[in-house]
């Protein structure tokens, strides 16, 4: 199986390595093909530069602490675009998997909507690819062999079921793993802007480091079992309709 790893924090972001170490020592082919350079909250935007062959530029680099037996290089485009591209041929073989993250920030409640390091994962499964996209509560990363095991779960979990078209959103707080209480699925935290200091709190949340007093959160939520010491997994849809939505009128402009 060949696996794509990306993320949205650019090449020089060290959860690249970890994603990449789980699934290289599960056997599978890896390249390592992220932004050049940090693409923080562009969602599924398709942003990037082309060379004179029409090609996505590239840029050598490796991420910090990759295995030198592992292909790597920076692309000059977004994770979704990266995604994207990788799908239709232009990084090599197609990708049987796409793997995004680690995001250093926590993809949890609305922020989901706004992150490349979603969108990314949503983009390959729009292709459909099945992808995951996964995201730590630490800005560096202090807690390696937590994010390893939360990683491990997740791979294996998602090469071992038959995928649908969705996307498994992983989020684990940076924290030593004796203090880890485990891996749990969870559906995304609502924040709501009451005041001004509730803005000000939820600023904290989506672009300083996650602490459990920052907002107070519905228990049963990523964001609740995230500040609780959980791993939280959330499946999600890339482009789709609402099956259930009552139908809407309409018009035509000639007759049928």
């Amino acid at each position: 199986m060949r696996v794509l790893i990306t993320n949205d924090d650019g090449i020089t972001s060290p959860g690249l390595a970890i994603l990449a170490h789980v699934a290289a020592d599960a056997g599978h082919e890896v390249l390592v093909a992220p932004p050049n350079r940090e693409y923080s909250g562009y969602s599924a935007g398709l942003n990037g530069e082309q060379g004179d062959d029409g090609n996505l530029l590239r840029t050598e680099g490796r991420p910090p602490g990759l295995r030198a037996d592992i292909e790597a290089f920076g692309v000059h485009a977004s994770p979704a675009l990266i995604a994207y591209a990788a799908g239709m041929g232009g990084l090599g073989p197609r990708p049987d998997l796409v793997l995004s993250g680690i995001n250093l920030g926590p993809n949890v409640g609305p922020a989901i909507l706004h992150s490349g390091t979603v969108g990314a994962a949503l983009s390959a499964a729009a292709q459909g690819i099945p992808a995951v996209a996964f995201s730590s509560t630490g800005r560096e990363i202090e807690h390696p062999e937590t994010a390893t095991a939360v990683v491990t779960e997740a791979f294996r979990w998602v090469t071992s079921h038959p995928q649908d078209g969705r996307v498994l959103n992983i989020n684990m707080p940076d924290i030593p793993m004796a203090q880890l209480r485990g891996l749990r699925t969870a559906v995304p935290a609502r924040f709501t802007l009451e005041d001004g200091e509730r803005d000000r709190q939820v600023q904290r949340l989506l672009f300083q480091p996650f602490s459990a007093d920052a907002v107070t959160f519905e228990p049963e939520t990523d964001a609740g079992l995230l500040t609780r010491g959980w791993a939280t997994a959330t499946l999600l849809r890339s482009h789709t309709h609402d099956e259930s939505a009552a139908t809407m009128p309409g018009f035509q402009t000639q007759e049928a």
